[in-house]
């Protein structure tokens, strides 16, 4: 398999003979596999090829590339003088190296990193308490995670101790000088960790009312939104005879005409869509699940991605990425990515540029057809329909037309 990337013989015996030479053949296969193209696998093989000469010259044994060795083989390549490479500023280099390394790491030839952060017993089982009890989401998982660590390295790991001054004053120093988001989730998160100890009878029970709610003022703002014709332009940018193209517009369409959130299209697998009965099923916040009925024209444009789509073994996910290796969306930030590269190209003026903002015109044009806030609430998956009446502001005419005059006069 290595031929299908090196096609002189000199390159096939050059990179043989290297000191990453015996692992090289099984690479090309491993590269294969996932996807790479023939440019992208010739410039991973070229770089391990490349460390390989380095490290030999340096005395490293391949066992030993960990992350200070690869940094200074990074490091070396501006002024490189190996024999059939040049200095210079390598901008692929990196992420080229590591593909070598990873597949070292997963055969076990090179051992894998040492976690940086090692996650207290306490913050462990209260994420898996908030799994469990409160069906709470593993991206959610990940920030209530790094807030409680935060947290713990201010109080102490011995829950006995807390004091509610000492709780404040962590919640206070987590938050530091971020904004009034950053501090509601600090303490709620610090919230659901003292009533999680609490109920585990590792800390003395209303500690969690020591800690107040951060002033905020619910439907305060507009929604951010744009009309449906902007929309309409946004998804017609999205040509549906490329494939990454297709891909693009199933997600625009699944965000703009189902209102779903960024994090449901990263996590949807095949075996969410019922084909029979034209339903798609989702799993949102709370891991609720609801079935949303499939329209013709979503379902046409997953169909259309899925002809055309990379078959990857073991993986059911709907959405992979646009080049290899074929892996699916990493998360709604993913999502988001291909909404930004849309507007771009559709030339849209938008107030945010994220997933949300079709999930928001996705209400705000259900509103103006007549559809209820109650419908409209089922259709976004609103916990409350106060939730939803936060589109209820949208149409800025018609609150002009029944707003009452000022009764002081000049309004100050």
């Amino acid at each position: 398999m290595l031929e299908f990337y090196l096609r002189s013989a000199h390159g096939l015996a050059r990179a043989r003979s290297s000191l990453v030479g015996p692992h090289l053949d099984d690479f090309a296969v491993a590269l294969r596999e996932i996807g790479y193209c023939r440019q992208i696998g010739a410039w991973c093989i070229s770089y391990a090829v490349h460390l390989g000469l380095w490290a030999a010259a340096e005395g490293v044994c391949i066992g030993a590339l960990d992350e200070g060795v690869v940094s200074a083989f990074l490091a070396h390549l501006s002024r490189c003088r190996c024999p059939g490479h040049r200095a210079g500023v390598h901008a692929v280099a990196h992420s080229r190296t590591q593909v070598f390394v990873q597949y070292l790491r997963a055969r076990g030839v090179v051992a894998a990193p040492a976690q940086d952060v090692v996650t207290p017993e306490l913050v462990t089982g209260f994420c898996e308490w908030m799994r469990r009890q409160r069906g709470v989401a593993d991206t959610t998982l990940r920030q209530y995670r790094d807030v409680a660590i935060a947290l713990i390295q201010h109080i102490g790991d011995d829950p006995t101790r807390y004091e509610p001054g000492v709780v404040r004053i962590a919640v206070r120093e987590v938050t530091g000088r971020h904004g009034t988001s950053m501090a509601r989730v600090v303490a709620k998160v610090a919230r659901a960790f003292l009533r999680y100890l609490a109920v585990e009878g590792r800390c003395r029970p209303g500690l969690d009312a020591a800690i107040l709610p951060v002033a905020s003022w619910s439907l305060a703002s507009l929604p951010r939104y744009i009309s449906a014709e902007a929309v309409q332009r946004i998804i017609d940018a999205c040509d549906p005879d490329q494939p990454c193209r297709a891909r693009d517009r199933a997600v625009l369409l699944l965000l703009a005409r189902l209102g779903l959130r960024g994090g449901d299209i990263a996590e949807m697998r095949l075996s969410d869509i019922h084909w029979g009965d034209a339903r798609l099923r989702v799993v949102g916040k709370g891991r609720r699940e609801v079935l949303l009925p499939l329209s013709q024209e979503v379902g046409d444009a997953i169909l259309a991605y899925l002809h055309g789509r990379p078959s990857v073994d073991a993986c059911d996910r709907v959405f992979l990425r646009s080049r290899p290796p074929w892996r699916p969306l990493a998360s709604s930030s993913c999502v988001s990515a291909i909404v930004r590269r849309a507007i771009a190209r559709a030339g849209v003026s938008a107030p945010t540029h994220g997933a949300h903002l079709l999930r928001h015109s996705a209400a705000t044009a259900m509103l103006r057809e007549g559809i209820s806030l109650h419908a409209i609430g089922v259709v976004l998956r609103h916990r409350s329909v106060e939730t939803t009446a936060h589109y209820a502001k949208v149409d800025v005419e018609l609150l002009r037309s029944v707003a009452q005059p000022w009764l002081g006069g000049t309004p100050c």
